[in-house]
């Protein structure tokens, strides 16, 4: 999953001087080093590409802004995505008018399992759908309890953010046959 990052440093106090500007090429690779606070932060590789790469250290004193919105990502075709409780509604948004089918499952289900690569083949075929796939595990048990899961598989086919259909169990046939009947229209 793609999806946009903006990044700024910022000086938290007047004592300290903020970096230079960073000027980062078009295509940049952005890597944080330290953990989610950030005065664990302790540098940030910025490079475009193999030859322009720029380290810098993080001080004490200046604090790394990072913006990231799953808004500005787009659900890909072709391929099955995996979804959390966090990332799903935006990206069903984001599909607009397409279909989109969604795969509830869990790790231990054993006809989860036998789905599974029946369910990839579908998304290469069907490339005007948008195939989402969301473990229904504790964390995200909210988003499960709100499509209103009651058994695992369950197939959610939603047409502009609603669901208009369910398929229950691992039956490949009626999943084909609800996908086309939400495509052909």
């Amino acid at each position: 999953m793609a999806f946009q990052v903006q990044a700024s440093f910022a000086p938290s106090s007047s004592l300290c001087s903020p970096p230079s500007p960073l000027r980062l090429p078009k295509r940049s690779i952005i890597c944080f080093i330290g953990d989610h606070r950030p005065s664990r932060l302790s540098r940030c590789v910025i490079g475009g590409d193999k030859r322009r790469v720029k380290t810098v250290s993080v001080e004490k004193g200046i604090s790394l802004k990072v913006k990231s919105s799953l808004d500005t990502a787009g659900p890909v075709v072709g391929q099955v995505t995996e979804v959390t409780k966090d990332t799903f509604w935006p990206l069903v948004k984001a599909a607009g008018d397409k279909t989109v089918v969604l795969d509830m499952y869990t790790q231990w289900c054993g006809p989860c399992k036998v789905m599974a690569p029946k369910y990839q083949e579908l998304s290469e075929k069907y490339l005007d759908v948008v195939f989402l796939k969301l473990d229904c595990n504790k964390e995200n048990k909210p988003l499960a309890k709100e499509l209103g899961i009651r058994v695992v598989p369950t197939f959610k086919i939603l047409k502009d953010s609603k669901i208009v259909k369910e398929v229950t169990g691992a039956k490949l046939d009626d999943l084909v046959v609800a996908i086309e009947s939400f495509t052909s229209s």
